[in-house]
């Protein structure tokens, strides 16, 4: 322990604690734009300067470690300038037409200048020009990077795929897609953690409401949403809801209020992807011969794009099953649309997910297979459905609970649990046992594959089918270190669950951003409380999923299942 004072506070702390760590501590706040702890800790934005007695410079406290008898002041005359002009100097090269950015409201650079009292700017501005694709998910604008490097280091650091990268020198100096190259012509996997992780509207997800808009005022288009897993745990967050006040009937209400003809649970089609998976992976496991192990799931395409780009022999592991988004689009333009009488063609169907690679997902060509069309038109992200909620002035805490329709609307606690990282492994294995063996497992044999760990490992046995070895990972750092554990044969497994997001969709790159907090474990930890309390804890036991085979699908695998529920990774 080494002792010091902090603006005369005489304070005490572990030796190697930075002065930024000490001081919020204490209790003491000082600014900060680029901080991210353990990622990026590199000073660059220059906001977080402290004056230390004895010290004719100041110093970050970011990257500045405390010393024995060392005296800090945090709000000096000499150490408010210096934010003042670092922070205008920021400016000069920022497009600060706020009115118009989708962060303006949740954005550092904007908290910061109302707090430093930033009323007037002394310096010309000049924004980096530069152009906006809109043909990919992600979306740069130039003139709003204050150069910080949180989304380079995320992208390196986290998820290791180096989409970002330091481009020109001097006056020059910018961020940008590394090695010249425009993003759709990377591997990038748009899962979004570098959007989630800027301080201000440089990197965004692009935003698909207009499109929706539309279609709800075109009274010749059937408007059809659904509404994934993780979402129900966030879309409240914005609003400020409690935990009582943020139900899914009030989401549910608010859509309703919008303008949906109908509004169904993603939490059904992950049931079915259950089904359909789970069957798949009880085929392969009780004919090990025919197939290359390990079996991958499917669900995450930010994976999907992964695993074809950065380990392409592996293509063939990956389960054929369609994600829930992909399945509930299949369903709703064929099923669905036949049983109520309209033509899939004037029918738009809308995904409310917490994924921005959702986005790209519903793009590919071999997702058509429902009318020709692709199965789902449009995909928002729960930053965009709250977006919306806004602009029609709907107050959620207002609305009288509402019910999903039916028959596409009923989900259990193994689908709701899609949302954490493991949730798919344990659902899946909850019903291969079952239809492995004819009797229900209790439905927390599998908890050893849950919690927030970055890669766990279990052995579960099924009677009749052997001991099936899985492993769960996420976050696509953590995912290249396994997969080269497999390709190597370090490691030997049956069954493994990918998300490309650490923590799982509950974190995923749409969701709502809350600056220095990581809010996977807590919204995943609401989801496995909301399997707990579930009436139904098995995917093969939900209704409305029975009803669409005995009806339509007759089996799972079977050759209407193939058409619509499966597809090809080529």
């Amino acid at each position: 322990m080494v002792t010091f004072k902090i603006n005369d506070r005489e304070l005490s702390a572990a030796k190697g604690t930075t002065i930024l760590e000490a001081a919020e501590k204490a209790g003491i706040p000082i600014p900060h734009l680029c901080f991210l702890k353990e990622i990026n800790e590199i000073a660059a934005c220059r906001m977080c300067m402290v004056e230390i007695e004895g010290i004719n410079r100041l110093v970050p406290a970011c990257n500045t470690e405390v010393l024995e008898g060392m005296v800090i002041q945090t709000n000096s005359p000499r150490v408010r300038q210096a934010r003042k002009t670092n922070l205008r100097l920021i400016l000069s090269q920022h497009n600060s037409n706020c009115t118009v950015c989708v962060r303006s409201g949740n954005c550092e650079l904007q908290k910061l200048s109302h707090d430093l009292n930033i009323h007037y700017q002394p310096y010309d501005v000049q924004p980096e020009r530069s152009q906006v694709d809109l043909s990919v998910p992600i979306v740069r604008e130039a003139s709003k990077c204050i150069k910080c490097m949180r989304c380079v280091q995320v992208c390196d650091k986290i998820q290791g795929m180096h989409i970002w990268d330091v481009a020109g020198t001097g006056s020059r100096t910018t961020v940008d897609v590394s090695y010249n190259r425009h993003l759709k012509n990377t591997d990038c996997t748009f899962c979004g953690q570098c959007v989630t992780h800027c301080p201000t509207g440089a990197l965004t997800v692009r935003d698909d409401t207009n499109r929706v808009l539309r279609a709800l005022a075109d009274p010749e288009v059937t408007t059809v949403v659904q509404v994934a897993p993780a979402v129900r745990v966030a879309w409240a967050e914005t609003f400020g809801l409690t935990p009582k006040q943020a139900t899914t009937g009030r989401m549910v209400a608010a859509l309703k209020r919008i303008g949906f003809d109908y509004v169904f649970d993603t939490n059904f089609a992950a049931d079915l992807t259950i089904m359909e998976e789970g069957s798949e992976f009880i085929e392969r496991f009780t004919h090990r011969g025919k197939y290359r192990w390990p079996m991958f799931t499917s669900c995450c395409p930010g994976w999907v794009s992964f695993l074809k780009t950065q380990f392409p022999s592996y293509k063939e592991n990956l389960s054929t099953a369609k994600s829930p988004q992909q399945m509930f689009g299949a369903v709703a333009k064929s099923y669905f649309a036949e049983k109520m009488g309209i033509d899939p063609k004037k029918m738009c169907v809308v995904s409310i997910m917490p994924c921005s690679a959702k986005k790209a997902e519903s793009e590919w060509p071999s997702m058509r297979d429902a009318c020709g069309d692709p199965d789902v038109d449009v995909v928002l992200t729960t930053r965009e459905m709250v977006r919306l909620f806004r602009s029609d002035c709907i107050v959620p805490s207002d609305l009288e609970e509402e019910p999903f329709d039916s028959p596409l609307g009923t989900g259990t606690g193994a689908a709701v649990i899609f949302g954490a990282t493991g949730g798919v492994m344990d659902a899946a294995l909850r019903s291969a046992y079952y239809l492995a063996t004819g009797k229900n497992p209790d439905p927390d044999a599998f908890s050893a594959v849950r919690g927030s760990k970055s890669w766990k490992e279990a052995t579960f046995a099924i009677p009749g089918a052997g001991d099936v070895r899985v492993a769960v990972v996420s976050g696509l750092g953590n995912t290249r270190k396994l997969m080269e554990a497999v390709d190597s044969g370090e490691v030997d497994y049956d069954f493994v669950e990918v998300m490309a997001c650490p923590g799982g969709c509950a974190g995923g790159g749409g969701q709502p951003i809350h600056e220095g907090m990581e809010m996977a474990a807590s919204r995943s930890s609401q989801l496995w409380k909301l399997d707990a309390k579930a009436p139904i804890r098995f995917s093969h036991e939900n209704p409305d999923v029975q009803a669409l085979y005995r009806a339509y699908l007759k089996k799972p695998l079977g050759e209407k299942s193939h058409h619509l529920l499966h597809t090809k990774h080529e």
